[in-house]
């Protein structure tokens, strides 16, 4: 009997009922099942040896395809623990999962001994074995009684658990690669053969299935790329990510410190506390010029203004609670509700909107110890709020003057960016018909805009859907920063109005909005982005006076006020320790300009100027030297 098969680019071909997706795709070309590694039926991943059993849309999936490098990673992970089996004996090592992750995978294991770099290289020696054996790689599927037998013969508990949770009518499937067998849904590259560069990584300590109550496990990372020359690109892209980690440089540059007095929640050194109110004042120039007004509102409120938000039914397990003349109060999460009220504080009339209000708001949420990571991941945080209530006929004018500004905001860090489109969440607040609405305006600016983006669907907030701006570092790391939201429901739960031209009440839409996002993650970003190196309007010292000897001190004194005046930030390094020495100490702190002041400068009354960039020396006078950083200043240079 035959079936239809649909390709992806329409044309359909006709084929034997369970013809294998390896047997599409060499009928298609030799070449094609030379790269193929898997297929897609309806859009679900199998094996390349998977029979097509009826009329299907069936792709074929390249090694180079995203899904192929999954898949690559995926069958790397199972090399490696079939390596750790073989080295350390089969009863002696308990398998958890190996899951693909960004950029690699891991294993989570259970094994007495504490492994080490040295055992890891021990295992990259017997996984090169297991690829040079080629061996072939099998999918079977049994019974839920056959899967939970064959583990417990294995003694492998952690399966068992796996195995004992999956939902009754679950497909079971065992992938074998000689004498190894996992559990596992796959899909698997056909052959161990197929595996081309890999490396390990690292092992850490991890919870079984991430909970606290649960054993610690050892957790091994590796990745896994289709030539070596794109593993050692990544290898390399890795060790400079080492060594922009902001933890690192945030201490050297004295930026910014944690302190187990205070768990994930940063304290600003004194250079930090510059760049965050530089970013700050950048931030309110612009938004001044596209008409928004700065407002403040408490830390904490009551518990019934959360109840009223929605936040207590969506949010209340990541929020700080504490009791205020026997009620309860909670530490603000977000600034939205107290915008609302600030709204609701005035009448308000058609003539009156788009009201665009900001914040740098100071907000709590409560993240497991585990997930904090320095400025990336904290406990309390900096938000540049802004709450835009519009009429609903301004609702895509409003968006893209948004759009315009995080545009240009990104612009000034040299930042590129991705947009998402994230949908209706499970737990969304509020009628299907008005977030259909809401959803339909921002796919319809979005496109109006011309604006590329792709759905993360099921990802949207409680109360909206919302557009994410994923900004794209010095490293083409990916970050989640900006977003926009659009509201149809806080409006209806605090019962916002205005007085249309009709003299009725009306409801006001609200837009949600954020650039940097959190401007402590922010600065976590462009340390990391600049490598501590930041441009010079950032710079928390921006000048470093090098006076030659003491009897230049008088004369540096000069110019620092003379710098200092015009605004520029300035510092005198005076120290009795050689010319040399401070230099190289001013190089490492990154500073734009030095400044070296000597017996011909003192009598000529001139600077002799060091730049960063370049590393060249040049001379003149301290004024046009003001005249040329300000211009810089001035263009966000």
């Amino acid at each position: 009997m035959e079936i239809q098969v649909q390709l992806p680019d329409g044309a359909i071909r006709r084929y034997s009922r369970n013809t294998t997706i390896a047997q599409i795709a060499e009928s298609i070309s030799v070449s094609l099942r030379k790269n193929a590694v898997a297929g897609k039926i309806d859009g679900r991943l199998v094996d390349l040896d998977c029979p097509v059993e009826g009329d299907s849309l069936v792709e074929i999936v390249l090694a180079d395809s995203s899904d192929g490098l999954m898949i690559h990673r995926h069958s790397t992970a199972h090399v490696m623990a079939q390596a750790i089996k073989r080295i350390y004996g089969e009863r002696n090592v308990k398998l958890g999962i190996g899951p693909v992750i960004e950029d690699g995978f891991y294993y989570d294991i259970d094994i007495a001994q504490p492994l080490s770099s040295e055992d890891l290289a021990a295992i990259e020696r017997e996984m090169g074995k297991i690829i040079k054996e080629n061996l072939p790689i099998w999918r079977r599927v049994v019974s839920r009684e056959e899967a939970v037998q064959f583990f417990e013969q294995l003694e492998e508990p952690l399966k068992l658990e796996l195995i004992r949770d999956l939902p009754e009518d679950a497909v079971i499937s065992l992938y074998e690669q000689g004498e190894f067998t996992d559990l596992c849904r796959g899909p698997h590259l056909p052959s161990t053969g197929r595996i081309k560069a890999f490396k390990l990584l690292s092992v850490a300590g991890a919870y079984w299935r991430g909970d606290a109550d649960n054993q610690v496990l050892q957790r091994i990372y590796g990745t896994a790329f289709l030539s070596t020359a794109l593993l050692e690109e990544h290898l390399h892209l890795l060790e400079e990510a080492k060594k922009r980690d902001h933890r690192k440089l945030g201490k050297e540059l004295e930026l910014f410190m944690f302190s187990e007095e205070a768990p994930g929640m940063p304290f600003y050194l004194a250079k930090g506390m510059l760049i965050r109110t530089a970013l700050e004042d950048f931030s309110r120039k612009l938004q001044r010029a596209d008409g928004y007004e700065e407002v403040r509102s408490p830390l904490m409120m009551n518990r019934r203004l959360w109840e009223q938000s929605g936040h207590w039914d969506h949010y209340k397990d990541e929020m700080y609670f504490t009791k205020v003349d026997e009620t309860d109060f909670a530490l603000k999460p977000m600034n939205c509700p107290g915008h609302m009220l600030i709204y609701k504080n005035s009448r308000r009339s058609y003539r009156d909107l788009p009201i665009r209000i900001a914040e740098y708001g100071q907000v709590h949420r409560h993240e497991s110890s585990g997930a904090l990571n320095g400025m990336m991941r904290v406990r309390t945080f900096c938000q540049d709020d802004a709450h835009l209530f519009v009429l609903p006929e301004q609702i895509e004018s409003e968006i893209t003057r948004v759009l315009e500004l995080i545009d240009q905001f990104y612009s000034i860090f040299g930042f590129e960016y991705k947009v998402e489109l994230s949908t209706r969440p499970e737990d969304y607040m509020g009628s299907e018909e008005l977030w259909d609405q809401a959803e339909e305006s921002l796919e319809r600016v979005l496109k109006k805009n011309g604006i590329e983006y792709r759905v993360n669907a099921g990802d949207g907030a409680f109360y909206g859907p919302k557009i994410d701006f994923h900004v794209l570092d010095a490293l083409k790391r990916s970050w989640q920063c900006g977003t926009i939201q659009l509201d149809f429901q806080m409006p209806e739960k605090f019962d916002l109005t205005y007085i249309g031209e009709d003299n009725n009440k009306h409801r006001p839409v609200v837009i949600h909005r954020a650039v940097f996002g959190s401007i402590d993650r922010f600065m976590g970003i462009l340390t990391e982005h600049y490598s501590g190196a930041f441009p010079l309007w950032l710079s928390p010292v921006q000048v470093k006076l090098l006076p030659v000897s003491v009897v230049h001190d008088e004369y540096a004194e000069q110019v620092r006020r003379q710098l200092a005046t015009a605004g520029l930030r300035v510092e005198v390094d005076s120290r009795n320790e050689k010319l040399g020495y401070r230099i190289r100490e001013a190089q490492l702190e990154k500073i734009p300009y030095m400044l070296v002041l000597g017996d011909q400068e003192q009598n000529d009354g001139t600077i002799s100027v060091r730049s960063r960039a370049d590393n060249t020396l040049f001379t003149l006078n301290a004024q046009e030297f003001i005249q040329q950083l300000t211009a810089k200043i001035d263009g966000w240079e």
